[in-house]
């Protein structure tokens, strides 16, 4: 039996595909590398397709043995998707309906999704629980809510087992793997502090400071990548009915959701003095006007995913996530070199 990962050439993917196999699964990657890149898959099964491909898909299904998904393929820049939405529901929402009526006509029923926080848009309150209303303000964050949707008819019609992971900001690095962050274009806050203090930027915008914040800044709960890809395992687990933990909240019955994050908020300010304290190095800073729709203030509760999967982030430490992604941007081009290498040679 194979986990097929969707999307596993990208950040998060990439990162859930190394901790899987760690674990001694067997996995296949389904990608077609747009945003994702080929040295991230390192020696794993690749399949080059998207997702409106049925045919493709299809073939995928009938070569392997797949016994659960991992659907991480997604379009995922917010400003991108209030551009461009079409995009957005052709990608995601169409793309990913394709994905569950494949995996149901071969008989697939499990599957873990990468959702988003980005579902509950401003919410009332904070920390953030599971039973907050979802009110997304974008597009990207209105295919995620759209794609949940969809997985809870699917599962009470058609009996499509799924688990919805709602992502706060992931950052960090599995460096020591040769895994990290690479976005073009880069639009997460940590990768730009670093790119910055390297020399590859010439200053770091900060957008807004005048938010009802201890320091007029953006608050986000930052998680570790390693902590969100053991979610995924633990996920993809209890779906394969291996999981020892015992349900509190309530029975499972074809559609769960769960907020990761760490169920602590850092501000943008914050952030910027943990950069300049690791790297020895002052950040150039330049204040903007807030972004529309940017809330205040976005932190998980996370209490659900620690009672239910038994999840407890342990990389999480704002220190330790800018550290391994400061470490990751002095290894990177080697990495990403050395693994191309490799690469082209299987080709």
């Amino acid at each position: 039996m194979k986990i097929l990962v969707t999307g596993g050439a990208g950040y998060i993917g990439s990162h859930t595909v190394h901790a899987l196999r760690e674990k001694g699964y067997q996995v296949a990657v389904y990608d077609n590398l747009s945003t994702g890149h080929r040295w991230a898959v390192r020696d794993c099964e690749l399949v080059i397709g998207d997702l409106v491909d049925a045919d493709r898909l299809e073939a995928v299904f009938d070569k392997q043995q797949i016994g659960a998904v991992v659907h991480f393929a997604a379009s995922s820049l917010v400003a991108e998707s209030v551009k461009d939405p079409a995009k957005y529901y052709e990608n995601n929402v169409v793309g990913s309906k394709r994905l569950f009526d494949v995996m149901l006509a071969k008989g697939v029923n499990k599957l873990v999704f990468s959702s988003t926080c980005a579902t509950y848009g401003l919410p009332e309150m904070i920390p953030i629980t599971e039973y907050e209303k979802q009110c997304p303000i974008n597009s990207y964050g209105w295919t995620k809510f759209m794609i949940e949707r969809i997985l809870q008819d699917y599962g009470q019609a058609y009996g499509l087992n799924s688990i919805a992971l709602r992502y706060f900001n992931a950052a960090g690095a599995a460096y020591e793997a040769g895994l990290g962050e690479e976005h073009a274009p880069e639009t997460h806050v940590i990768p730009l502090l670093l790119e910055t203090i390297t020399g590859k930027r010439e200053v770091f915008s900060l957008f807004g400071q005048d938010y009802e914040t201890e320091d007029g800044s953006c608050i986000r709960d930052y998680i570790h990548v390693k902590d969100l890809a053991d979610a995924h395992v633990m996920a993809v687990e209890r779906l394969l009915g291996m999981t020892s933990v015992s349900v509190e909240i309530e029975e499972y019955k074809g559609f769960e959701c769960f907020n990761l994050g760490t169920g602590e908020g850092v501000s943008v300010l914050e952030l910027i003095s943990v950069v300049e304290k690791i790297s020895g190095k002052q950040v150039p800073v330049k204040v903007c006007q807030r972004r529309a729709g940017d809330p205040p203030v976005l932190v998980a509760d996370n209490r659900k995913a620690a009672e239910v999967l038994g999840w407890h982030p342990t990389h999480s430490s704002i220190e330790n996530i800018i550290q391994s992604a400061y470490k990751w941007e002095t290894v990177k081009a080697f990495c990403v070199g050395e693994t191309n290498q490799i690469a082209n040679r299987i080709l």
